[in-house]
């Protein structure tokens, strides 16, 4: 699905080749300052890399069109993207900006459910902790049904039984 043939970005960068494929879950491990949300932008098509090629589906990064990509290729950053309004705002607001139609409040409950954020539809957002944020950040990127999600610490402002 994700394929990078001898990538180079700066000096953070310098990829042989890595192929993830679909269906599968891909982890990257590594220690603060190594790359590893560097990759992640460049999956997501939010940076450009110096040398080499990224295909995604066999087609080149050069290839596509970086809006249809980012609707494809989903990413949660490591500080969650809270937006005023309430939960269910910010829930639907993903789908909103990929042109997908709104859910209904039975789904966005049953995503607060997955993500084990109890909280009502109706709740102000800016008033989650950290923690709540971020797992109603991952519900919004779960939403989406995207074909391949970027999570770049997703559970590093949960504690270890939510984790």
């Amino acid at each position: 699905m994700l394929e990078l043939k001898n990538i180079k970005y700066k000096n953070i960068l310098h990829i042989d080749y890595i192929k993830i494929h679909k269906g599968k879950i891909t982890t990257i491990v590594g220690s603060s300052g190594s790359g590893k949300t560097t990759l992640l932008r460049l999956l997501k098509k939010m940076i450009s890399h110096d040398n080499g090629e990224i295909f995604f589906k066999a087609t080149s990064y050069i290839d596509l069109d970086s809006i249809n990509l980012r609707r494809n290729v989903v990413m949660l950053s490591q500080t969650p993207v809270i937006f005023k309004g309430s939960i269910k705002d910010n829930l639907q607001i993903g789908l909103k900006f990929s042109e997908k139609s709104f859910a209904t409040d039975e789904k966005l409950n049953s995503i607060l459910q997955m993500v084990e954020l109890n909280k009502n539809l109706n709740d102000d957002a800016e008033k989650l902790s950290g923690g709540e944020k971020q797992r109603l950040a991952l519900g919004r990127v779960i939403l989406m049904n995207p074909e391949v999600f970027l999570l770049d610490e997703p559970s590093s402002a949960l504690d270890e039984e939510t984790e």
